[in-house]
């Protein structure tokens, strides 16, 4: 048996503590919601969330977390309606540029040449080199302390038939990055299949 060894012990209460940035790079990886809103004058808006999961099964509702009161959330606020796309491993660059801070009226996808076509059920667009992407209007919201947490009822699945293989998905063919602490970013990741217990 390994010797045991110290540990850091940390109050995240306490005002010396970051624990922002304690449970972003623990709590890793996180996957990766590219959202694309549109306010309602018609701007689009393109941003990367990383507290981004599946919430339901049945209805099928995905959530994302925005931490601060950004305009990814005054939009669906607004409209109640958003597209989650994937990022894979070629669109790294623009959705770190994505990230930074726009002028409300400025829509990143123009600023940043990132193409975009007309979504399948909702009115914000979807990202064309994106793999996959999820459509969805507002379920709810739920506020907790500085951030929203944002519930979407999925309405349309796209996933582009050359990462396909088997009629799935292909993780390799996916590339999807994932987001660590700091600056780092995850490429995409080597699977293991391990049977589940009966």
């Amino acid at each position: 048996m390994p010797s045991p060894t110290s540990r850091r012990v940390l109050d995240p209460a306490s005002p010396d503590v970051d624990a922002y940035r304690w449970l972003t790079d623990l709590v890793v990886p996180r996957p990766i919601a590219w959202v694309s809103t549109l306010s309602a004058e018609g701007i689009g808006n393109l941003a990367p969330h990383s507290f981004f999961t599946v919430a339901c099964a049945r209805p099928a509702i995905v959530q994302f977390t925005s931490v601060g009161d950004k305009d990814t959330l005054r939009n669906v606020r607004a409209t109640g309606e958003f597209v989650v796309n994937l990022v894979s491993r070629p669109l790294l660059e623009a959705a770190n540029a994505s990230s930074a801070s726009y002028p409300h009226d400025v829509d990143e996808a123009d600023e940043l040449e990132i193409a975009v076509e007309p979504s399948e059920c909702v009115a914000p667009p979807r990202v064309v080199a994106s793999p996959a992407s999820i459509e969805c209007v507002l379920h709810s919201m739920i506020g907790l302390g500085d951030s929203t947490v944002v519930l979407g009822r999925v309405v349309r699945i796209t996933v582009r038939e050359d990462v396909l293989v088997e009629d799935r998905p292909a993780i390799a063919l996916l590339e999807p990055l994932s987001r660590l602490g700091g600056s780092e970013w995850g490429l995409p990741p080597e699977p293991v299949r391990v049977r589940r217990p009966r």
